[in-house]
């Protein structure tokens, strides 16, 4: 075999103790010896991975081990931004569950997200969605109306939870639940529903870009960055904007 048919069939080995691999291991050619370098590196990452994975799993295996079935991750996305609506997530993953790279959604790339959005849409028993509008954020506060949209998303889930796992809040539902201080980065059920908001409510402020190219929405998601600020000014306030978000209320008492 040339070196491209055995790098290729080496992406079926999973084993070192195969009887075609162990003749590999004889092959005197550098570039052969090589691919079976890489092989073992490859295997090494994906074993690193897997036990990453399962240090995330900590939280729903000991309530799988008590016979509890459906656990929900709860995380919600967009609580600081000057505007555009606070997005929560609900996640219900199976129990066999293993999502290589899955991790807090601020710690992965935009393609990253991306990907995993669609491996989690593909293979989440259940998926609810909460958004509440920046007006709803005005009436209520970010607080509250981040515990509305976590709520949501609860609702919204085609099967009901029998726990909720949740990031750093409590939300009063009679589902028991346990919150996690940076649970997007110690559980696999936040750390799925943390994509999926993220990914859910970029995708919203880069719809509201388009609406209003001049604010820059797709690109700091309605953070306050200096670029955004400074469209305020120019171009005044939005109805997507904050009203009770200081630099929004101080523009608003300067007029429009």
């Amino acid at each position: 075999m040339n070196i491209q048919e055995i790098k290729k069939r080496l992406q079926t080995i999973h084993d070192e103790t195969d009887e075609w691999f162990q003749k590999l291991l004889h092959d005197e050619r550098k570039g052969v010896q090589r691919l079976v370098q890489l092989w073992y590196k490859q295997k090494e990452e994906e074993k690193r991975e897997r036990e990453r994975f399962l240090h995330m799993l900590q939280y729903e295996q000991a309530l799988y081990d008590k016979g509890i079935r459906y656990i929900a991750g709860v995380d919600e996305v967009g609580r600081g931004p000057l505007a555009g609506p606070v997005v929560a997530a609900a996640v219900i993953l199976p129990q066999d569950v293993f999502l290589p790279h899955l991790d807090d959604s601020k710690k992965l790339s935009e393609t990253k997200r991306e990907q995993l959005f669609s491996v989690i849409q593909q293979t989440a028993l259940a998926i609810g969605i909460g958004i509440v509008s920046a007006h709803e954020i005005d009436e209520l506060n970010i607080y509250e109306a981040t515990k509305k949209a976590m709520m949501q998303a609860v609702h919204a889930l085609a099967i009901a939870p029998e726990h909720l796992l949740i990031d750093a809040m409590h939300i009063p539902l009679s589902i028991p639940q346990t919150s996690i201080i940076k649970g997007d980065a110690h559980s696999v059920s936040i750390a799925a529903s943390s994509i999926i908001a993220k990914v859910t409510r970029d995708r919203m402020m880069k719809q509201l870009g388009e609406k209003y190219p001049q604010y820059g929405f797709e690109k700091h998601m309605g953070y306050g960055t200096k670029e955004h600020l400074q469209a305020i000014e120019r171009y005044g306030v939005i109805e997507e904007h904050r009203r009770s978000f200081a630099p929004i209320r101080e523009r608003l008492k300067r007029g429009k």
